[in-house]
């Protein structure tokens, strides 16, 4: 087994997700197989009780792991099934050795930080990076290894001293770091400072650790004099040194990559030269040509409560993002606080209130994604309202689905008081319930998680035709409130066709409105699976419907991003002018979508 650390030095938010799940891809474009893993210093032992404002969405994986989105960054690149086991925390590794000391597996031995805590991160390690995830027999070729946090972080010191003691105990030829790091270029002088690296590797030394590449952030390329003294101070060859800068989406970081031969570099060092054959990346220059070419833009509505903090939807801005690009549009989003659509905004804020509504009538199709709390409920309800009554394309997911049953039974049903009970446990019509599995004592880990089964209850319905009319679809979830099936009768006779459902018939997974263009709600998140080139079925169906090309995209189902590869949008309506309203480069949370201007911009 290889293993690549990549390590980040300076400042944090570097973007070292983006770069180990580049790595993991330019080594599989060279035919080899990999795996990742990700390690988080904090002692949570997952990322499911965090507010999103606090670490970005929690990601969910097959087997119900919640974790760190850059396990979603993974995902995406490398188009593997990671599980759990993949995301290691303070919190796991300390739970573990305890167990072990309770059970009495030490033998009445001091139980310490050293030997037994990096005991467990060097064994973790081994265990997770021969288990294959990308469905195949056998154990990988080589493991991606991300250890979050900066150099210097007194919670990553533990991990520092095990992958220290790993990487003797594996040997050199088995072993490559990877470090990144920033090159600061000060506006006063206009010159690359090359001082911060030079510290941080000093650091990373100075705790044994030597780094074999160096991965720069700029603005810009390195001059060559820049890598001469980085090479002659950090000790390492200029040709490992590698730049990278500002570009215009992370797609082009793989690419970026192998231009400055970085796949040579890292094969060299882990002695797979003569192993590996050139990359082959021809299938994702021609996506990142396209995705740069894209003109006619199509404008989205997100409207959350989390707003402020595009982390927080990630996931669904690369399913977006994958759509779109599928559908052959530029993906505009408009950020629409839940909170300010609602009568009390236009008591308190009346501009932010008509500006809310102005971007949200504004769009071509309004998306409503999952969520906690109360905070924004009644906006989301209002937007709901909105799309159905006017025939604008509609996406509900999780907390979304269930708002339009909601609103559905409000609007059309006149039940005035419907409401979830996880904001009126009181309501007397309850559309919405607490799983009965559910707990109501413990916060992590208790929801109804992971992929689970959804059967199409019609043939011919929109959302199974967009799945290539499959008769079933696994989808990963993450909810403990459903539909209240014993309200579904009377809610269908109305209009609202609940058109997925489990296996007992009894939840209610997907419902549709056959009166409307698109307006769509899941129970479950398909954005945890969407992939370039293959886009989430419900995703892609909302943005052909918001770019006027949902038939065709319905023929083509199950056909990944050569949906419109020949022109098939050519001739239908055109989306609304685009205006450019300021763009800015970012690393992390949703680098690849141009925004409102609500202190937001990405490129």
């Amino acid at each position: 087994m290889k293993y690549v650390l990549v390590t980040g030095g300076v400042v944090s938010g570097l973007g070292k997700g983006v770069t180990a799940s580049s790595i993991g891809l330019l080594l599989q474009a060279c035919g080899l197989r990999v795996t990742s893993i990700k390690i988080d210093p904090y002692l949570n032992t997952d990322a499911g009780t965090m507010s999103p404002f606090e670490h970005g969405e929690v990601f969910v994986l097959d087997d119900g792991g919640e974790v760190d989105l850059d396990l979603g960054n993974y995902e995406r690149f490398l188009d593997s099934t990671l599980t759990r086991d993949n995301n290691i925390t303070t919190g796991k590794i300390y739970q573990s050795v305890i167990d072990k000391e309770r059970k009495g597996d030490y033998l009445g031995k001091t139980v310490q930080v050293v030997p037994h805590i990096t005991d467990a991160i060097q064994e973790w390690i081994e265990r997770v990076a021969n288990v294959p995830v990308d469905g195949k027999e056998g154990s990988p070729d080589v493991c991606v290894i991300e250890l979050g946090g900066t150099i210097g972080d007194i919670e990553s010191m533990p991990f520092i001293e095990a992958l220290g003691q790993f990487s003797y105990r594996v040997g050199p030829g088995n072993f490559c770091l990877v470090h990144v790091s920033l090159v600061p270029v000060l506006s006063v002088v206009g010159e690359q400072k090359t001082k911060p690296t030079q510290h941080s590797v000093r650091g990373l030394r100075s705790l044994g650790l030597t780094p074999n590449i160096l991965a720069c952030r700029s603005t810009k390329a390195l001059e060559d004099n820049v890598k001469a003294k980085l090479s002659q101070f950090c000790h390492v060859p200029e040709e490992n040194i590698v730049t990278l800068y500002d570009v215009p989406n992370i797609w082009h970081v793989p690419l970026l990559l192998r231009d400055q031969k970085a796949h040579d570099a890292i094969l060299k060092e882990l002695n797979l030269l003569c192993n590996a054959m050139d990359p082959d990346l021809t299938e994702w220059t021609a996506r990142t040509r396209v995705y740069d070419t894209l003109q006619d833009p199509v404008r989205i509505a997100m409207v959350g409560k989390y707003t402020g903090l595009s982390d927080s939807y990630l996931s669904v801005l690369k399913a977006l993002l994958h759509a779109s690009v599928a559908c052959r549009r530029k993906l505009v989003i408009e950020w629409v606080a839940a909170c300010d659509l609602e009568e009390t905004a236009m008591v308190e804020a009346p501009n932010v209130h008509m500006a809310a509504w102005s971007l949200l009538k504004g769009s071509d199709g309004i998306l409503v994604p999952g969520g906690f709390g109360d905070r924004g409920v009644q906006g989301k309800i209002l937007a709901i309202k909105y799309a159905r009554e006017n025939k604008v394309p509609f996406l509900g997911i999780c907390l979304g689905m269930q708002l339009s049953v909601v609103e559905f039974a409000r609007s059309v049903l006149g039940l005035h008081d419907a409401n979830s009970t996880e904001f009126d446990p009181e309501t007397s019509s309850p559309c919405v319930i607490f799983m009965p599995e559910g707990s109501k004592t413990h916060m992590g880990g208790t929801m109804r998680l992971g992929s689970r089964r959804t059967y199409f209850q019609v043939a011919d319905c929109i959302s199974a035709k967009l799945y290539g009319n499959a008769k079933f679809v696994d989808e990963r979830h993450r909810h403990r409130y459903e539909v209240n099936p014993d309200m579904t009768t009377e809610i269908e006779k109305a209009g609202l066709s609940f058109v997925g459902k489990d296996e007992t018939g009894r939840r209610m997974e997907i419902v549709e409105l056959p009166s409307h263009p698109y307006f769509m709600g899941v129970q479950f998140h398909p954005e945890f699976k969407s992939r370039p080139g293959k886009p989430s079925a419900v995703f892609l169906g909302l943005i052909a419907a918001a770019s006027g090309c949902l038939e065709a995209v319905v023929r083509t189902s199950g056909q990944g991003d050569k949906v419109l590869a020949n022109g098939v949008a050519n001739g239908t309506p055109k989306a609304k002018v685009y205006q450019n309203r300021g763009v800015g480069r970012s690393w992390r949370g949703a680098p690849d979508v141009y925004s409102n201007g609500n202190g937001i911009h990405h490129d």
